[in-house]
């Protein structure tokens, strides 16, 4: 946990400088189109869809692997698509009818899942102080370095999120200082409590390998009850995390669906609640499909690799636009330009950890962004000979 969130504390870095220098919404897709083109920017705004479908997946499969302490029957064959369907459903029909209600139940969620972790942690840190256990340096020395690559892979699951918080960033309020502010304090306070957990965790249930490691901690301090309660927490937890991918994601599509790069009817709004339902209930499928045909470590790993390129475009957009505008009016990161080559070559790293299953996602995201910018391009030459052609018809008139 502490590796990670220091290997995460290089792009994050990274992008607090890039961030600053755009008075505009759009995120590491505007970053990187500005730096190197639109055909970048896109393969960008395709790896953040791909992240965010993948991460909503993860979410509604550890949703319904803690749903099994409560009824073993969730997690079986066909009646556990389906409550993987009922499950996005709801969140899906609270966004199709407006934004608000969306949001609401998404802070709702955010704000429940806090409390007992934290009940969790405090009792497991008494107990550890009454009966203090320590790990064998076995335990540690005993794993070669690739495992622990897969270990960073996956935690860059847990530690993601920043990019997303980052697309509306030009309309922040003093962004040079804000920014910065805002992610390192975000990445401080969740090194804290995934380090307390994870180590409350091993120090109630040791090192094996579990389904369902909190509820079992929660087992081992408070019994059943705290089984329970922390089963429904990480369901809590899990769920508020897809309802904000289904919240987001249509609306991220929608922008730039309007901006010429996806096709038109995913910016279309329904004349009464004035929400691109098309690109909800789209998505919404497509998160479905890949909870039910997936686990949850094969869509994490997917939505941390995908995360990792993103990382890797604002390292690489910070080298760039540091060539391109010298004299920008923007936050300087000490050795930036050191940071951005240090940011690309651990992200490069982790990516070899990536199995042949999860690479094929990756690369069939890459194919169809190339495919996106191909048919965007073509359209919008399109676009201009018709207009051109227009212009021409009205001057000889």
């Amino acid at each position: 946990m502490l590796i990670a969130a220091a290997a995460m504390g290089v792009p994050i870095l990274c992008m607090a400088e890039v961030a600053s220098q755009f008075p505009e919404p759009g995120g590491p897709y505007l970053w990187v189109r500005t730096a190197f083109g639109r055909f970048a920017g896109m393969q960008i705004g395709w790896f953040h869809l791909l992240a965010s479908l993948a991460g909503g997946a993860a979410s509604a499969v550890l949703f319904v692997t803690y749903m099994g302490a409560v009824g073993p029957w969730a997690e079986k064959g066909w009646i556990r698509a389906l409550v993987l369907a009922v499950l996005i459903a709801i969140p899906t029909a609270a966004n199709y009818v407006g934004i608000r209600s969306g949001a609401q139940l998404t802070n709702l969620l955010t704000v429940s899942k806090l409390l007992p972790l934290t009940l969790i942690v405090a009792l497991g840190l008494i107990r550890f102080s009454h009966h203090p256990e320590f790990m064998a340096a076995s335990d540690i020395t005993s794993h070669p370095p690739a495992s622990w690559l897969t270990a960073l892979l996956l935690l860059v699951f847990s530690y993601a999120g920043s990019e997303y918080a980052l697309v509306p960033a030009g309309e922040v309020k003093d962004a040079r200082h804000t920014v910065p502010f805002g992610l390192l304090t975000g990445v401080l306070v969740c090194m804290i409590l995934y380090a307390l957990v994870q180590f409350v965790t091993v120090s109630v249930i040791g090192i094996n390998s579990t389904e369902r490691p909190l509820a079992a901690t929660a087992s081992g301090l408070l019994g059943r009850g705290g089984e329970m309660l922390v089963a429904i927490s990480v369901m809590l937890s899990t769920y508020g995390w897809l309802s904000g991918v289904i919240l987001n994601l249509p609306r991220l599509a929608s922008s730039l669906a309007s901006h010429g790069d996806f096709p038109d009817f995913l910016a279309r709004l329904h004349p009464r609640f004035n929400t691109p339902t098309t690109a909800v209930v789209l998505f919404a499928l497509i998160v479905w499909l890949m909870a039910a045909t997936g686990t949850f470590l094969w869509a994490a790993a997917v939505s941390g690799g995908a995360a990792i390129l993103i990382y890797i475009g604002a390292c690489s957009a910070l080298i760039r636009l540091r060539q391109q505008r010298p004299s920008a009016d923007a936050l300087r990161i000490p050795y930036g330009r050191m940071l951005g080559v240090t940011g690309i070559v651990m992200m490069l790293g982790l990516l070899t950890r990536l199995s042949v299953r999860e690479a094929l996602a990756i690369a069939i995201t890459l194919l169809l962004a190339a495919l996106n910018w191909w048919w965007a391009k073509q359209r919008a030459l399109q676009r201009q000979g018709i207009s051109q052609a227009v212009a021409a018809v009205g001057t000889s008139n």
